[in-house]
């Protein structure tokens, strides 16, 4: 899952939505010290869904795809075309507009935490915010924009276009592993929260 997964994945709280959208920017137990508990739960639950998916069986069936060009990277390309899923899943968004509608909540719920966003993550957020990332997956031009994004914060992963044509040529293969991951994602978040 990437950003919009994990803003999904926090259910409304402000707290665990702000600790999920900076833990890959938190390294380490020591730096979880500084935050407020909520937050510290986002983090570790950043985490959690991360690994979780990760070694699904979904995730590694889909990362054959795009092993042979991505090596390690194929599991980050897949978290950017999880959310493309995503954002387009009538499940949680009917429409264009009920995604929309989502991502400017959680931009005004960011806004009222931002004095805990890690230095690189309050250089990016504006962007984000500026320019919708998280409506963006939804369109093919918004997976390719997050696609180069990723290549530009990975120093060593190949240029995309290898990856994009690999998501078109593989585009039902590719929803099908998302929709069995959600389904299990889901009933795992909801498990970690309750307990």
């Amino acid at each position: 899952m990437n950003y919009l997964g994990h803003a999904v994945l926090s259910f409304g709280n402000s707290g665990i939505l702000t600790g999920n959208m900076i833990g890959d920017y938190v390294k380490g137990r020591l730096a979880l010290e500084h935050f407020p508990e909520e937050i510290k739960k986002g983090i570790l639950l950043h985490r959690q869904i991360d690994s979780f998916t990760d070694a699904h069986p979904a995730t590694q069936r889909a990362k054959i795809w795009f092993r042979e060009h991505y090596g390690l990277y194929s599991g980050a390309v897949m978290d950017t075309l999880y959310d493309h899923f995503l954002a387009s899943d009538a499940k949680f968004f009917g429409s264009s507009d009920e995604l929309l509608s989502f991502t400017q909540k959680i931009y005004q719920q960011l806004e009222e935490t931002k004095q805990y966003f890690p230095e690189k993550f309050a250089t990016m957020f504006p962007h984000m915010q500026e320019h919708n990332w998280l409506y963006g997956y939804r369109t093919l031009q918004g997976v390719q924009r997050s696609l180069q994004g990723l290549h530009r914060r990975a120093k060593h992963m190949p240029a995309p276009d290898a990856a994009y044509q690999t998501f078109i040529a593989y585009y039902y293969q590719l929803a099908q592993c998302y929709y069995e991951l959600m389904d299990d994602v889901v009933k795992f978040v909801k498990l970690e929260l309750s307990e």
